[in-house]
């Protein structure tokens, strides 16, 4: 018999890659509905191209610098601690192997196995890579997928920043009269498609994250084109 391939991820690289690809979109739903709500805002105020697409590229600009770097910050601190507790189950390792052998062994008991074949896949695990076994099972780190904090960064950065130019492209192409229009309804388009696309790599319902997407984000022009609005027939 022909024993069946696996070509297809494992569940831990394949959650992985999914909070990766969630991160991305909501990334670029935080890139639309901020960068909408600034341009909205100006439009409001003022119908002046140069003007929008000052506050536009301003708010780009910044909106991607602390997103990447937010996420740099909190990354770098999630594998700090990571590699804080791989230093400290090295130490424990080396000093007290037996102690170790028998943690392991009762941690796989409490996934279902039976002690006596608990303990004899703690030892073959601890023969293969002590290590790893330890860090997988009792820490559930991957010592060979560590978060990289650089990655978590340029892809909060591109995320964010294809998110923003769809409103800020939006506001500043279409003729005068029909900015405003083009970009909302530009907006709440992607905001629908953004909310789908969450709602389905989480399993949730799609309905309720498409009307909850769209709701915040009208809701952010709307305050933001009001606001605007007054601040241009005062003259401020």
């Amino acid at each position: 018999m022909t024993e069946p391939t696996h070509d297809e991820a494992h569940g831990g690289a394949l959650g992985s890659r999914l909070n990766w690809l969630r991160a991305a979109v909501l990334g670029a739903n935080d890139g639309i509905v901020s960068t909408a709500g600034l341009v909205v805002g100006v439009a409001g105020a003022t119908e002046s191209r140069t003007a929008l697409l000052t506050a536009g590229l301003a708010g780009l600009l910044a909106g991607s610098m602390s997103m990447a770097a937010g996420e740099y910050v909190s990354v770098s601190t999630q594998r700090d601690s990571e590699m804080a507790a791989l230093d400290l189950e090295k130490r424990e390792l080396r000093e007290q192997p037996e102690a170790e052998l028998r943690e392991l062994t009762a941690l796989l008991e409490g996934r279902g196995l039976s002690h006596e074949v608990a303990r004899e896949a703690a030892e073959q695990l601890t023969a293969r890579d002590a290590l790893k076994a330890h860090a997988r099972v009792e820490l559930g780190i991957d010592p060979d997928e560590l978060t990289n904090p650089w990655s978590a960064a340029w892809a909060s950065f591109l995320s964010f920043t294809v998110g923003a130019l769809l409103p800020l492209l939006a506001i500043v192409l279409p003729p005068p009269g029909r900015r405003l229009t083009v970009t909302v309804v530009s907006v709440l388009a992607a905001l629908v498609l953004t909310g789908w696309t969450s709602a389905r790599l989480g399993a949730a319902d799609p309905k309720r994250a498409v009307l909850r997407n769209v709701a915040g984000g009208a809701l952010a022009m709307g305050v933001t084109y009001a606001a605007g609005s007054l601040l241009g027939a005062v003259g401020a």
